[in-house]
């Protein structure tokens, strides 16, 4: 079989499975689970052959017309170079770890059939977009991922907040998508083709005439996809779906495209060194301000999905100073341990009953509980905090070394400014990113308070899969530096000595403090009791995160807690705390530029259409019925008055015309 033949089978494996898991839900419902597991798995084997044929050598392309347009051909191409053959192995790896998990996590939830499917549809729509060799096609993946985030993020559609969170993540992300559209047929128009490895010809012959348009139109997409400064916002609020489809969007596939679509066309980008400069701007904005964010929110998911949004900022950091080796290889390490996170999380609400970080920093033995979680996600903040020698290290200083090479202008790869910009972001971010990992790790699992309900044992698919992700989170960073320079454009990916110092110095002084401000802190806010808030029963744990989620409480007894005072968050940040928790109050100002306006706006049509308009078509209406109601009360069926009203007539109409002859 060809690599070709293998390649269209990826993605065409998980949408089969998708129909069929939706066609068989209902009627066969014993299927849906090896419907959901067996062809993301096949497509995972199907990506490593494809990735061992392609070797990190030439770049393995095909395409066909797909339908004559009478001007730019939109045809079925792929173009798969080590980048995309990499990336590709990330999807599947974590689409079947979350969809091995999901048959546990989820293994009560009625529409399981439907949430598997649209889990499968979402695979296979990351794998176009990583494998297609046409902008269009690449396209269909891209919005086909919206939709399916739009249906997922509100799997919990009873509750007010997964409704909101999917139509926020649903407008948001298109908001950056119809800028987004226009620059691709601006791209297709001055290149004269919407197949990518034309677009890159054209690009290097210097052939684009609005390098500059074309690049912010396409960052507006990215910004979108990827929740970039100023589109971020509906990545936090998107954790009000299933812990497992977090884990998705975060790790590999949702946030992961916008990234990778400038990493392929990052020459594009480099045509215009204003795109370049604003790119390292949008990079640090985003990284400096998750950092502060994901330090003051209590949710443990929120702290999860701002620590996603700083790091896709570190991987747009290092496009921003050309390099997209550095860039590709941060998001593959990423998505190891961030879906390590986000899924040894899901355990964490399957043990204690709740979906509050302020809950479980009260909690007690919570270790002892989740052994499984508690080692495995140690790991994970560990290599979120970049600390040697866990893949996030490797990879963080990668795209430090690659800003540093820029400021100091050993490349000229983009403008000396945009390595500033990201290498002092950078930095800034690494000590961000230690502390609020650190104090995610100590409340979490050093809580001193009450121990929570025991809600039963988690499932062997849940906890098995955290260990399985647990190796690369480890393991990647030094084998990839040493072993696959060759998929990323050759480039040597080892850690440079200045930015390892400054690097890993931030990150321990980020740990010291944090941790010496939680000692400070002393002992946890007293608990408040709320009466009679029944604890959950032993089973689902999609079903307790549903329940936590709407009623705005720990869903753990007779207790519930309020925002601790004392934590170390709170004194890290002082007066920025309250700023920090709710996002810098972004949300606050699109209402007041944004939505408070479109709402007046439709008020006044509203009035107009009521009050105005309708009142025009009220009157057409009524006059014919006064005129109706007159001739009706002429019409009394005396014959008398019949004739003596001609009589009248008659004489009226004599009076008038002798009054207009003598007149004449």
């Amino acid at each position: 079989m060809t690599t070709t033949t293998l390649a269209v089978l990826v993605p065409l494996l998980p949408f089969l499975g998708a129909v069929a898991g939706l066609l068989l839900g209902r009627t066969a419902p014993g299927f849906v689970r090896p419907l959901a597991v067996l062809p993301t798995f096949a497509a995972l084997v199907l990506a490593v052959l494809v990735a061992v044929r392609q070797g990190g050598g030439a770049a393995v392309t095909a395409h066909t017309e797909l339908t004559p347009t009478g001007s730019i051909p939109i045809e079925l191409a792929l173009y798969i170079d080590g980048f995309a053959a990499l990336v590709a192995i990330l999807v599947g790896v974590v689409a079947t770890c979350v969809q091995i998990y999901s048959t546990g996590y989820l293994r009560d939830d009625p529409r399981y059939p439907s949430y598997a499917a649209l889990v499968s549809l979402f695979t296979s729509a990351m794998f176009l977009v990583v494998y297609s060799g046409d902008l269009i096609v690449l396209l269909v993946g891209w919005e086909v991922m919206g939709i399916c985030s739009y249906f997922l993020v509100g799997h919990y559609w009873e509750t007010p907040e997964a409704r909101a969170a999917s139509i926020k993540a649903f407008l948001v992300t298109k908001l950056g998508d119809v800028p987004f559209l226009i620059g691709l047929f601006a791209l297709a128009t001055d290149a004269g083709s919407f197949q990518i490895t034309k677009v890159l010809g054209t690009v290097a012959s210097g052939g684009l005439d609005h390098p500059t348009l074309i690049a912010l139109l396409l960052l507006s997409g990215v910004a979108g996809k990827s929740a970039q400064f100023p589109l971020h916002t509906w990545l936090p609020d998107a954790m009000a779906g299933p812990t497992p489809v977090s884990a998705l969007i975060h790790a590999a596939t949702m946030v992961a495209a916008g990234v990778y679509f400038v990493a392929r066309l990052l020459p594009v980008f480099q045509a215009s060194a204003a795109a370049m400069v604003v790119l390292a701007v949008m990079a640090a904005v985003t990284m400096a301000g998750s950092g502060l964010a994901a330090l003051a929110q209590d949710d443990i998911k929120r702290v999860l999905a701002y620590s996603t949004i700083g790091q896709l900022g570190y991987m747009t950091g290092a496009l921003a100073v050309g390099d997209r080796g550095a860039a590709v290889f941060h998001l593959l390490s990423h998505g190891a341990f961030k879906a390590l996170l986000f899924l040894a999380a899901g355990v964490i609400i399957h043990a204690a009953g709740t979906n509050s970080l302020a809950a479980m920093h009260r909690m007690g033995h919570l270790r002892d509980r989740v052994p499984d979680a508690f080692w495995t996600m140690t790991v994970a903040l560990l290599a979120l905090a970049a600390i040697p020698p866990f893949s996030g290290f490797f990879s963080k200083e990668s795209v430090l070394g690659a800003a540093e090479h820029v400021a100091t202008g050993h490349t000229e790869h983009a403008p000396g400014s945009a390595g500033w910009i990201v290498l002092v972001a950078g930095l800034i971010t690494a000590l961000l990113t230690a502390a609020y990992a650190t104090r995610l790790w100590l409340l979490a699992f050093r809580g001193r308070g009450a121990e929570a309900p025991d809600h039963g044992k988690q499932p062997l698919t849940m906890t098995l899969v955290l260990w399985v992700l647990a190796v690369p989170s480890i393991a990647m960073g030094g084998l990839a530096y040493r072993v696959l320079p060759d998929w990323f454009d050759g480039r040597e990916l080892n850690p440079t000595l200045l930015t390892t110092i400054l690097g890993t110095g931030l990150a321990l002084v980020g740990v010291l403090v944090t941790y010496g401000a939680w000692q400070r802190t002393g002992a946890l806010a007293a608990r408040v009791p709320l009466g009679a808030v029944a604890a959950h029963p032993e089973g689902d744990a999609g079903l307790v995160e549903a329940e936590a989620i709407a009623s705005h409480k720990p869903a753990y007894g007779d207790v519930a807690y309020a925002p601790d005072p004392a934590d170390p968050g709170r004194l890290l940040l002082g007066p920025l705390y309250r700023h920090a928790a709710v996002g810098f109050h972004l949300d606050t100002v699109y209402a007041a530029l944004f939505v408070r306006p479109v709402r007046a706006g439709a008020s006044l049509v509203q009035f107009l259409d009521r009050e105005v308009v309708e009142t025009y078509v009220r009157g057409a209406a009524e006059l014919p019925r006064l005129l109706g109601a007159a001739v009706r009360r002429a019409q009394t069926g005396n014959v008398q008055t019949y004739v003596s009203a001609l009589l009248a007539g008659t004489v009226v109409l004599a009076v008038a015309v002798l009054l207009v002859a003598t007149g004449a």
